[in-house]
């Protein structure tokens, strides 16, 4: 047993080239790569399921950060800009339908932003086609793509109060709404914080109830928000809230907020996050009962 070990090792450091017989270090050195190549083959599977498993979260990265960041070095526009400019000279002036149909094409083909987007856009249609809200508050304007979903829909008389806290953007949702065809008689655009507007709608717009409030900006700031507008007054029995992204990014707070309240009748509607395949994505709607 003994000689036929030695002659193994013999023969196997033969085999090897003169540089790894002739120095130790230079076996080490061989010896580690043999070792990192056989971990890393064992580790090979399981990168490959991390890849295979979250592909839709790397095609979104790339899309929302990596174009946009390339398109702002490489246009000095801001992506809004740029999906303003590309509204302007495809879309149909005056017509929302045209305005909406081409911001998707863009979204989609072009640049990713995060609207509320054609799939979950038919559920809010239906929505404001069965409850023919009057007054309706959006917070997150964003670039006026949901004002105008919502505002095409509006029944004749009602008003669209929409809050957008970024200046910059305000400016391009003013021109999206304007290019619409929507008037400040029918769409009114505030340039305030969430935080700061909901406590004035009553002083300041005159508002005495909400029907429809429509919720897409800062995740975060869902629930605080839905706790000013519950104590504002401004909910009635049968007010509906609804509360995009609520599963991706996710509103955690929020829900659990909604859960414990027992304010509301409450469902959520799955689909998947806009201009998006395979990311889990819904929308939190609430019916305002009022404390039972």
């Amino acid at each position: 047993m003994t000689t036929t070990t030695h002659h193994y090792h013999s023969g196997f450091l033969l085999s090897l080239p003169n540089i790894y017989r002739q120095s130790p270090i230079s076996w080490c050195v061989f010896s580690s790569t043999m070792v990192s190549g056989a971990i890393a083959l064992a580790f090979l599977p399981l990168v490959l399921t991390f890849i295979i498993r979250y592909r839709y979260y790397f095609v979104l990265f790339y899309r929302a950060v990596l174009v946009r960041m390339w398109y702002d070095c490489k246009t000095g526009l801001s992506r809004e800009e740029r999906a303003f400019q590309y509204v302007l000279t495809h879309a149909i002036p005056g017509d929302p339908e045209s305005i909406l149909e081409t911001f998707d094409l863009w979204c989609s083909k072009v640049e990713f932003i995060s609207n509320i987007g054609p799939k979950k856009g038919k559920i809010m249609d239906r929505m404001l086609s069965d409850h023919c809200p009057l007054t309706v508050l959006e917070l997150g304007s964003h670039c006026g793509y949901s004002t105008v979903r919502i505002a095409r829909a509006l029944p004749l008389g009602a008003r669209l109060y929409s809050v957008e806290m970024d200046a910059r953007n305000a400016a391009i949702a003013e021109k999206i709404i304007r290019l619409a065809g929507f008037d400040d008689d029918t769409v009114e655009l505030i340039v305030s914080p969430s935080d700061e507007v909901i406590p004035k709608l009553r002083a300041d717009y005159g508002l005495e109830r909400l029907d429809f409030v429509f919720m897409d900006h800062w995740k975060k700031c869902y629930r605080p928000d839905l706790q000013a507008l519950e104590g504002s007054g401004l909910l009635g029995k049968g007010s509906v809230v609804l509360a995009d992204n609520v599963l991706f990014p996710g509103a955690p707070n929020f829900l659990r907020h909604v859960r414990k309240s027992g304010l509301y009748e409450w469902k959520i509607h799955r689909a998947t996050l806009e201009y998006s395949k395979g990311i889990r994505d819904g929308m939190a709607e609430l019916v305002y009962q009022g404390i039972k």
